[in-house]
């Protein structure tokens, strides 16, 4: 009587176990479970902040002004641009998927250029956080998680950190008034973790 020859189960077995560990991979790599326990401190200063200039004082005869040479008025002193950032617009960090605390501040530099500043930032870290301006209404709970990018809104790059004090420049071409809130947008899985309403000053 011949003998039956069974088909081996082992290359299936290898399959499978191969199959596993890329799915292991190719989650832990999209999900980066990880970065929840991992904080990322970011502590920027202002900028555009200009030190006072220290007075000096000649001798005692160059300090005060001599008669024929009469001290201009307010009113003709030329004008000059401010020489600190001038808050347009802020609001304080709402939580959204994440819990998350901060405000931010739409700043206008002294030179013309406009940034978004948060400060005291606290949320949780993630893959691939955005700060993204945005025309969009912020709304509490899940409500408000998915809408920012329903409407116009402008990347202002990756999060720097998940806490402290961060500045983000607007690009030149971008029109500060045609935006209204600030989200920290998770791109990966298209979830706010946090944002604020920009109420205007």
């Amino acid at each position: 009587m011949g003998r039956v020859r069974r088909a081996s189960s082992r290359p299936v077995g290898v399959v499978a176990l191969v199959l596993t560990v890329v799915v292991a991979v190719a989650g832990l790599y999209w999900f980066q479970p990880w970065k929840l326990w991992q904080d990322e401190t970011v502590e920027e200063a202002l900028p555009g902040v200009e030190a006072p200039a220290t007075p000096t004082t000649g001798p005692a005869e160059d300090a005060t002004p001599s008669a024929s040479t009469p001290s201009a008025s307010p009113s003709t002193q030329p004008s000059e641009p401010p020489s600190s950032p001038q808050t347009l617009a802020g609001g304080e960090l709402i939580s959204h998927e994440h819990t998350t605390t901060g405000s931010v501040r739409l700043l206008r530099l002294p030179d013309g250029s406009h940034i978004v500043r948060l400060e005291n930032l606290d949320t949780s870290n993630g893959p691939d956080l955005r700060v993204w301006l945005t025309d969009a209404p912020v709304k509490e709970g899940r409500a408000g998680w998915h809408v920012f990018d329903d409407g116009a809104y402008v990347s202002l790059g990756k999060l720097k950190g998940n806490k402290g004090d961060q500045n983000y420049r607007l690009p030149a071409d971008v029109d500060p008034a045609d935006f209204t809130s600030v989200s920290i947008w998770c791109d990966r899985f298209d979830v706010s973790f946090g944002a604020a309403e920009l109420g205007r000053t």
